[in-house]
């Protein structure tokens, strides 16, 4: 029996094929689709992955089968997919993203490649495959293949404001950056070291995950042997990314996004810019000192998107390696962060270790995962416990504010978890109200 309730997620469909995630689930989910959104064409790209080609067909098959066009762009990244959704009235990508090999899945877009989420119609699509009662419409659709690429290619190369000669090294860990970075990188006048970028979705030298820093290593090690002025790394599908600087250091994508803040405030001044809430709060202090608007958002890029949109936002700035921009559709881009860190370092004609130093005022503890069964008690027992705090926010989980320190706590949506990001003025007080807050949720 496939467990059809546990692959729909709180963002996409994911699973292991063929146990979890099958062809017949795939083409029951073709054809819900197309009844939840009621639309007449669906985009669809695929990443790599052994069993995309299977998986893809299955898709499409219950796509036309229930009367929709589909629009076939084939192998893309996410990126790449993103950029044909912003035009199309629905999409789905085929893609697990930075999931192990075995996986595969799905993710969803309404008009103008807007997101959909648990809450905004994956459940309504699950039930609708777990009816399994379709009607056959008169006429059903058909398969039209397009070529995208060239246009995605002029597309991410608008953003390079610099023709200085960089040495930038692309561990795009055998995923679907293999296929679309090279092709960029053709383009332009910077010395290209590409690592792992052969396309091979059995990922023979790393998860393509980085935000598991072990899996940066050969990228630090490879940086520092070519003398190259910046690292890149890729997940699996191409959407997040993590910079290293020409030391070998890894950048918090925090720093990440101030930096990329306060390029892009150069030449869009006053604009908002949004920042993941976990982020250190040397961020607002850059956005607001570089003549630009900050304001927090809650984790997730559906959340994101749809605030960016509200607001009219710029960019956004998320601690998972998403960064999000206005310019293209409010969809992330790994390939766009790349150019603006490089026409960053061009404008400001310093390293990047030299651009990213004053930013480390702070001291941070990371994400600290703690099992907790009743989260939301646990929650309250701790704002109850700091209630004589000067701030206190619900935006996700809690978050409390002091004049030298902060934290904020947050469940996680799938497993029984607390997540904890703080952080402080001094080390000493970090280690101390770490080690305070953590007792309180673990006793």
């Amino acid at each position: 029996m496939f467990k059809i309730a546990e692959i729909f997620k709180a963002y996409d469909v994911r699973g292991i094929y063929p146990t979890d995630l099958n062809e017949e689930i795939a083409y029951k989910i073709g054809r819900a689709f197309v009844i939840f959104l009621k639309v007449k064409e669906v985009v669809v790209g695929r990443d790599g992955r052994l069993s995309s080609p299977q998986i893809f067909e299955a898709l499409t098959k219950g796509i036309t089968d229930q009367g929709a066009n589909v629009i076939d762009i084939g192998l893309s990244s996410t990126p790449m997919f993103y950029f044909e959704a912003a035009k199309a009235e629905s999409s789905i990508m085929v893609t697990a993203s930075h999931n192990p090999k075995e996986y595969n899945g799905f993710k969803f877009c309404r008009e103008n490649a807007t997101p959909i989420s648990g809450d905004t119609g994956i459940q309504d699509i699950k039930k609708l495959v777990e009816k399994n009662q379709f009607k056959d419409p008169k006429n059903k659709g058909k398969i039209i293949k397009k070529d995208i690429l060239e246009n995605f290619l002029k597309h991410n190369l608008s953003f390079v404001k610099t023709n200085k000669p960089f040495k930038v090294v692309i561990d795009a860990g055998n995923g679907m950056g293999s296929y679309t970075f090279p092709k960029i990188f053709e383009k332009l006048p910077f010395n290209f070291i590409p690592l792992y970028c052969e396309m091979d979705f059995n990922f023979p030298n790393h998860e393509p995950n980085p935000l598991k820093y072990e899996t940066l290593k050969d990228l630090q090690n490879k940086v520092i042997e070519e003398k190259a002025d910046l690292g890149i790394a890729l997940d699996g599908d191409g959407d997040r990314c993590i910079a290293v600087d020409e030391k070998g250091n890894i950048v918090n994508c925090d720093l990440m996004t101030a930096l990329i803040g306060k390029s892009l405030l150069k030449t869009n001044p006053g604009s908002l810019i949004l920042y993941d809430l976990r982020s250190s709060k040397i961020v607002k202090e850059v956005i607001e000192e570089n003549g630009g608007k900050s304001k927090m958002c809650r984790v997730g890029h559906a959340f994101i998107k749809q605030q960016m949109r509200d607001e009219d936002a710029l960019f956004a700035g998320e601690l998972s390696g998403h960064f999000y921009y206005k310019d293209s559709f409010f969809t992330e881009s790994s390939f766009i962060t790349t150019a603006i860190l490089l026409n960053l370092i061009a404008q400001e004609n310093k390293s990047l270790s030299e651009l990213v130093e004053p930013l480390k005022k702070y001291f941070q503890s990371g994400e600290i995962n703690s099992d907790v069964s009743d989260k939301e008690a646990k929650i309250k027992e701790v704002e109850e416990k700091f209630k004589d705090t000067e701030k206190i926010l619900h935006l996700d989980g809690l978050s409390v504010y002091y004049k030298d320190w902060w934290f904020n706590i947050r469940p996680s949506n799938t497993e029984p978890l607390l997540r904890l990001n703080l952080e402080a003025n001094t080390k000493e007080l970090m280690e101390q109200k770490r080690d305070e807050i953590l007792k309180i949720i673990r006793e």
